[in-house]
């Protein structure tokens, strides 16, 4: 039976792909984007198999509006995925109240409101997939990317709650946390904040190492694509998937330091609780 996906961001990047993937087998998307036009070409090649829709993803009330009307277009929505987002650089002081408030509205407030809007559907359907598209940056934390990873970090452990919350009304849930992928997150899609002295080891190497196109990802979006088309008919989905090899090897890496740095202070953790 052909699925109903709900995609944020499906012009570009790692949304258009998937939007491309779910069309190609034979589902139905409601892609969304700011400027749906950018979608003209899947609308004309998939005709009543796409419905484009306008959104951005911090206007709660097209974001309701966006949810119904693909109600009332397909009946259903099988398979929701958060995946609009940007990313900053630059050192935590740096940024001004309006590019953090912009960072948290977009990788974090977002989806958390499209889920919620969503999950009343699928809670009724007693089904539903749900994938939330965060970052390796949600999992292991990196100089220059306070505010994008704070973000993100809020959305994988959003997920993790929601998916031990639902899963007895046969909703499933994955973060997906995808290290460097050929998109343009590192490039157009980049944004920066105000330089501030004092961090020329730490930030401005982050920085440059950006601007200098020097980033080469390795993921490739249509295959990571073509894996999240296949994970929503798994039975038991995980709950975190990491993609690609590069952030495999920073998870494996994190895991082993935080295992160490566990262990080194666990008599000072187990010495808290009450005298017996």
């Amino acid at each position: 039976m052909a699925k109903i996906w709900f995609i944020t961001g499906s012009s570009r990047g790692l949304g258009r792909s998937l939007t491309e993937a779910a069309l190609a087998k034979g589902d139905f998307v409601a892609a969304t984007a700011r400027n749906p036009a950018q979608l003209k070409d899947l609308a004309d090649k998939y005709a009543d198999h796409i419905f484009p829709v306008t959104l951005d993803v911090t206007n709660y009330q097209q974001v309701k509006q966006a949810v119904e009307d693909t109600i009332a277009r397909f009946g259903r929505i099988d398979v929701l995925v958060n995946n609009a987002g940007f990313g900053i650089t630059g050192a935590a002081e740096a940024f001004t109240d309006e590019e953090v408030r912009n960072q948290l509205e977009t990788n974090l407030y977002a989806p958390i409101e499209i889920t919620r809007v969503v999950l009343p559907y699928m809670r009724k359907q007693r089904s539903g997939s749900i994938l939330q598209v965060s970052s390796i940056g949600g999992r292991v934390a990196s100089i220059g990317l306070t505010m994008y990873q704070s973000a993100k970090f809020g959305l994988s452990g959003f997920s993790e709650a929601l998916a031990k919350e639902v899963a007895h009304l046969g909703i499933k849930v994955t973060a997906v946390e995808p290290g460097g992928f050929s998109t343009d997150w590192a490039g157009d899609s980049m944004t920066y904040a105000k330089h501030v002295e004092g961090y020329e080891p730490s930030v401005d190497t982050r920085v440059d190492f950006f601007k200098s196109g020097k980033f080469v990802p390795k993921g490739n979006p249509e295959k990571a694509a073509r894996v999240l088309v296949d994970l929503v008919d798994h039975p038991e989905p995980p709950v975190h998937l990491i993609l690609g090899s590069d952030a495999a090897a920073i998870m494996k890496q994190a895991a082993t330091a935080r295992q160490e740095e566990f262990e080194k202070w666990l008599p000072v953790t187990v010495s808290t609780d009450e005298d017996k």
